[in-house]
């Protein structure tokens, strides 16, 4: 496979965060965000909301110190295969983009498979959301601009929700952004069978996510675990897809961008050439800054779209 040089020259220094050993990668994915910068100028506030199923979700709530008037509003989900990450995990580029976009962020700490599987994780999305639109004057967002963005699974629970938001009626989404979205679990494209030894996450990692993850389902999995599976994209908010060039991931992410294409759904499609799943953790590199750009162009268009 063709590597960036810059990437490639970081690998040596790169985590180990395949899921075969799970606990060892969630404590890895933890010092990671440890060693994260943390901001110092962002309102930034833990809160508890409604869960859909009777329970609590916990968010952080990343506001510009200096807001004026409605923002958008963002629904931050994290990665880490369904099975490892948090609040910590998305803590820095929560307040980056919180300030950058301008909107208000709110990252969503969402239960993890094994121990909560299927549906658990697309229900703290939805709670997180229906909280945000419910009590938008209140945290100073217009809830007409409130948009979703996930990284790897986090991507496919963006994909997720917006399926089932349009099919419950609401509340709107006006753009998604899908990282890498890990969308079907059926691991029959070419880029899933050949990238089986790739750094920070393989096709044995894909396999073992998906078999914690779909724990939950009882017989066939619906389009809500698995958004690769449905059959109808017809109505989903405008998109911005990205994918990785020697990344499992990469060949649904291309399916689910063109899937929403032939559906007549806006969509902005980018892969990055020589990178990997969870590259752009080297920020240094040239194409991860490229990239990181393009992501907050993209999610300033998206959350102010034009009437």
């Amino acid at each position: 496979m063709y590597l960036d040089p810059e990437l490639a020259a970081a690998l040596p220094a790169l985590p180990d965060l395949h899921i075969q050993d799970l606990a060892g990668a969630r404590a890895r994915m933890q010092q990671m965000a440890a060693g994260a910068a943390q901001p110092d100028e962002v309102v930034m506030t833990d809160r508890a909301v409604p869960g859909v199923d009777g329970g609590s979700v916990q968010v952080r709530v990343c506001k510009p110190p200096d807001a004026a008037g409605p923002l958008p509003a963002l629904l931050l989900l994290h990665g880490g295969g369904f099975v490892m990450g948090g609040l910590d995990a998305v803590t820095a580029q929560a307040a980056d983009l919180c300030t950058r976009v301008p909107a208000v962020v709110v990252a969503v700490d969402y239960r993890l498979a094994p121990e909560h599987p299927y549906p658990a994780a697309l229900q703290d999305c939805e709670s997180a959301l229906r909280w945000i639109a419910a009590g938008s004057g209140a945290i100073g967002v217009d809830a007409a601009r409130i948009g979703v963005y996930g990284m790897s699974a986090g991507g496919g629970l963006a994909a997720a929700l917006t399926l089932l938001i349009r099919d419950r009626g609401g509340p709107p989404l006006c753009f998604q952004l899908l990282d890498a979205p890990e969308v079907d679990d059926r691991l029959d494209t070419t880029s899933m069978r050949t990238f089986d030894d790739t750094p920070l996450w393989n096709q044995a990692d894909a396999v073992l996510s998906w078999r914690y993850y779909l724990e939950g389902c009882d017989g066939a999995v619906p389009p809500y675990a698995a958004p690769a599976r449905a059959s109808d994209f017809s109505g989903l908010p405008p998109a911005y897809v990205s994918v990785y060039e020697n990344d499992p991931l990469r060949d649904e992410g291309l399916a689910y961008a063109s899937g929403l294409l032939d559906d007549g759904v806006s969509v902005e499609l980018h892969l990055f050439p020589g990178t990997f799943h969870r590259s752009a953790v080297v920020a240094s590199a040239t194409v991860s800054r490229r990239q990181a750009a393009e992501t907050l162009d993209a999610l300033r268009r998206g959350l102010n779209p034009v009437a």
